[in-house]
């Protein structure tokens, strides 16, 4: 058996003029969940499409179990048997059973087939007809339809996209247990780091069709390469070699970026920062509190707060989380 199921090597896309993919090399072995982000146009969906097979790269192989992923340019009918993509813009046949859509090249077992059903949620709908879904049903169905064609790597693009956050868990649930229990593949873009950093073994993060950091979700979010990467997953602050002093940081480090759970609301003393609160956003389980000192604005996380806009406060690095 391949130690990789997937490979990708010196993928580029686009012309002399604009090039969507720029060197595109990464690896993904059985079973290891794979989230790839960044900004709009930063080449994801492209990037998807021709480890799918769907679109020709200029440059570079996509090899899948040692055996070459062929683009349209290469073969009559674009795509690969046991890879399956699913994009944003998906649609089911309309005013069609929802049985009805899926019977289509089922050659699965009843056992299988019911193992399918059971880990996408959709039991209950089969009698239904697919205009009188929602779009989180819609989805699972429209996954369902593809893992009945026993694919071993599974594409999903955007996938949380206009889900609420019931719909959002469902969906989460399912993920996992397509992994878990149907023992298939999976590669997810998403923008949103609430639903990738849970989920993620790995995440590779584009920026104008390069990788400009891959690594396991608590190396990305805790240590970005840049506020690029930093602002993609969550709230940050970037301080440089003077308010590093002042905090009692010895680094040579010109500049270090910090999360609000890095910094913690104190009492006056030493090593403390003292500002104003400028704003307060209540996220449910915890608040992010904007800081000002001086010019310079902190976000801190913090539990619960009886404190408002405007009150004076001191801060200082909360070293039981950051090491330096």
């Amino acid at each position: 058996m391949p130690k990789n199921l997937l490979s990708l090597s010196g993928i580029a896309f686009g012309d002399d003029e604009i090039q969507v993919l720029k060197n595109i090399q990464f690896s993904q072995q059985p079973f290891q969940k794979i989230v790839i982000a960044g900004e709009t146009g930063s080449g994801k969906s492209t990037l998807l499409k021709i480890i799918a097979g769907l679109e020709q790269p200029a440059t570079g192989e996509v090899l899948f179990e040692d055996q070459m992923v062929k683009g349209p340019a290469e073969q009559l009918v674009p795509g690969h048997p046991e890879i399956a993509y699913l994009s944003q813009q998906f649609e089911l046949p309309k005013f069609l059973r929802v049985e009805q859509v899926l019977e289509y090249s089922n050659k699965l077992t009843a056992t299988r087939e019911a193992k399918i059903f059971s880990v996408c949620r959709i039991n209950h709908l089969l009698k239904r007809k697919t205009n009188e879904l929602s779009g989180g049903e819609k989805q699972r169905i429209a996954i369902a339809r593809l893992l009945i064609q026993q694919p071993k790597l599974l594409l999903l693009d955007e996938p949380f996209s206009n889900l609420d956050t019931v719909l959002k868990g469902v969906l989460k649930s399912v993920l996992d247990d397509i992994g878990r229990k149907l023992k298939i593949t999976c590669i997810l873009v998403s923008h949103d780091p609430d639903d990738t950093l849970p989920w993620a073994d790995e995440i590779l993060v584009l920026k104008a069709g390069r990788i400009v950091q891959r690594g396991m979700p608590k190396e990305i979010y805790r240590n970005p390469i840049n506020t690029y990467v930093a602002g993609l997953f969550g709230n940050y602050t970037v301080l440089d070699g003077v308010w590093l002093k002042k905090l009692g940081i010895k680094t040579t480090t010109k500049k270090l970026i910090f999360r609000p759970e890095d910094f913690k609301l104190v009492g006056n003393g030493a090593k403390t920062l003292s500002g104003i609160i400028d704003k307060i956003h209540f996220l449910g389980d915890h608040v992010i509190i904007e800081v000002l000192v001086g010019e310079q604005r902190f976000a801190v996380s913090a539990i619960e707060t009886r404190l408002t806009v405007g009150d004076s406060v001191w801060l200082k690095l909360n070293r039981k989380i950051i090491s330096v």
